[in-house]
């Protein structure tokens, strides 16, 4: 036993070096948070997140120190500083809001950045390229797509070939600067769009900018076959080859002898919140306006991009996740070749289930998903504060409304934004009229944390990259649906879709709940595809770590949001 105890102590120490020899990065934010300034040179924080803090009438901080005190508590992570600190609370301005005694909401794991992991990368060793700045041609485009998707919120999936808004949505979007091919390669003067990282996620090019780019991811898969992955529709058979009581098409998952429905809660369509100025400053003063939806009407398949936001607003960390690799495990999907115990029981004397099966899989699956929620957690709060969409939607929505004056002067680096919104390429002024506030799906807004990267991208691409690299990536889904228009059922679509592969079904099940973030107005595309990357290399850390625990000779080939493939 003493010759075993040294031995686990070596291999700990082995995982620690190993951690140990990733580079901590330099973190870089945009420069927003002192680059604007009022009239008496003090900082706005415009483009940065203040929701929670006090704003007075006009939405501006009533005193940019609270500002500052905050980010010096998130700098301690000390819980005895950050409930020092001063918070906005009532009264509200909705008289509502105040009959219904609404409290003030804190803000969400601002410490979780700084607390320290004993397994795969320190939260602060993994970081992202600055957030687009407020006066860059990227948030323009941003902020225009999230307006065409607030517009786009109840039109079913299965009617957007032929929908006359969804193709007034593409026209506008492939006229923006953003979205030409041509655009970050020549004569760019914008920083972040001239980069490599920010032009690894350009869409389009230009006039080629087709439904099958709209409002969807660009990781390997993303853009093929139906909007939904497999792995938020399909169901399993049951719990063993002769149980067939339910088809792939009837949508339950066994979970063991029980099933859950993939049928989602119907949200009423063309209810949206905060579309007015007081609503709008009540949200960023904190008010707890959670679980205040109007009543739901039902379950269904999801149908509509209103119904994937109401997934991604209630569901579970892993969920859709644990739901996929139930899902590949029922239907038999091979593992990666480079794992042990794949020949005949006669040959290896063993199977895997402790390591290497099936509880082996479905614990890991989640057992990234805190890391990477910690390490994006450092990123929102450490680093780049960035404000969240609802916050832009009501600064244009000032500087279309505000007289001439100090404080619509303090909006000026947002008017070549609303220029650009308001031109005839983007038609948006002829849906939303004189109302700039950006149409939301939850009565609260955003979650009370920065917007820079997104917790459910990180979480989701974390979770993915894990079933990536143990399952076959290259096999073929048996199994294509679609929902109908209303939801009640699925179209099996296998004869007219490519084949769906399970790299491309995983990729798109974690672009599908990243981006239904977008689609209820809380996140921006960049928060999407550049938490993807930090999540990925919280995943593989961790199999790295994980590789030197076990006997057996095994290896795994993953391939990367980005293409390519890495060997563990």
């Amino acid at each position: 036993m003493t010759m075993r105890r040294q031995q686990s102590l070596e291999r700990r120490r082995a995982a620690a070096e190993i951690a140990a020899a990733r580079p901590h990065p330099i973190h870089r934010a945009n420069g927003d948070e002192h680059r604007h300034r009022d009239e008496n040179g003090k900082p706005t924080y415009i483009g940065n997140f203040t929701k929670c803090l006090r704003h007075d009438d006009n939405g501006f901080l009533v005193d940019p120190m609270d500002y500052s005190e905050w980010v010096r508590s998130i700098d301690s992570a000390d819980p005895r500083d950050i409930a020092a600190q001063t918070i906005g609370g009532p009264p509200w301005k909705v008289p509502q809001n105040n009959a219904n005694n609404i409290p003030v909401r804190g803000w969400e794991s601002q410490g979780a950045g700084s607390t320290f992991e004993l397994e795969g990368p320190d939260a602060q060793s993994v970081t992202m390229p600055p957030a687009p700045a407020l006066d860059s041609e990227e948030l323009v485009a941003e902020m225009a797509e999230l307006y065409w998707m607030a517009l786009c919120r109840d039109i079913p999936f299965a009617q957007w070939g032929g929908d006359a808004t969804i193709g007034d949505a593409i026209n506008s979007l492939k006229k923006l600067d953003w979205f030409r091919a041509n655009k970050a390669v020549t004569g760019s003067t914008d920083v972040l769009a001239s980069s490599q990282a920010r032009r690894r996620i350009l869409r389009g090019p230009g006039d080629a900018f087709t439904l099958s780019e709209l409002f969807r991811g660009v990781t390997p898969g993303e853009q093929v076959g139906p909007y939904l992955s497999q792995f938020l529709l399909a169901g399993s058979r049951g719990v063993n080859g002769n149980d067939l009581a339910h088809a792939h098409a009837d949508g339950f998952i066994a979970y063991g002898a029980v099933r859950i429905d993939q049928r989602v809660r119907q949200a009423p369509a063309n209810i949206n919140y905060m579309t007015t100025f007081d609503e709008w400053l009540d949200v960023q003063n904190g008010a707890n306006l959670r679980g205040r939806e109007n009543a739901y009407v039902g379950y269904r398949f999801m149908a509509t991009p209103r119904d994937l936001a109401t997934y991604v607003h209630y569901d579970a960390l892993y969920e859709a996740y644990l739901n996929a690799c139930l899902l590949l495990l029922s239907v038999g999907a091979p593992v990666d070749p480079g794992l042990p115990f794949l020949r005949d029981d006669a040959i290896d004397k063993q199977t895997g289930f402790a390591q290497f099966g099936g509880p082996h899989i479905l614990s890991l699956v989640t057992e990234v998903a805190t890391r990477a929620l910690k390490a994006v957690r450092y990123q929102k709060y450490n680093v780049h504060r960035r404000c969240r969409p609802e916050a832009v939607g009501g600064r244009l929505h000032q500087l279309a409304t505000l007289p001439n004056g100090p404080l619509k002067d303090r909006l000026a680096v947002l008017q070549p934004m609303l220029t650009r919104l308001s031109s005839s390429a983007v038609k948006l002024d002829v849906a939303l009229g004189d109302n700039w506030l950006l149409p939301m799906a939850f009565p609260e807004g955003s979650p009370t944390h920065p917007s820079y990267g997104a917790g459910h991208a990180t979480v989701a691409a974390a979770c993915t990259t894990v079933l990536k690299a143990w399952f076959d990536h290259g096999w073929t889904l048996p199994f294509a649906f679609e929902p109908v228009a209303d939801g009640l059922t699925l179209t099996d679509v296998s004869g007219a879709t490519p084949p769906l592969t399970v790299e491309g079904e995983l990729n798109k099940v974690a672009g599908n709940i990243a981006i239904g973030r977008n689609w209820a107005g809380v996140h921006y595309y960049s928060d999407y595809i550049e938490s993807f990357r930090i999540g990925e290399q919280i995943a593989l850390g961790i199999l790295e770590e994980q590789k030197i625990c076990y006997g057996e000779t095994w290896s795994l080939d993953v391939p990367l949001m980005d293409g390519t493939v890495v060997r563990i």
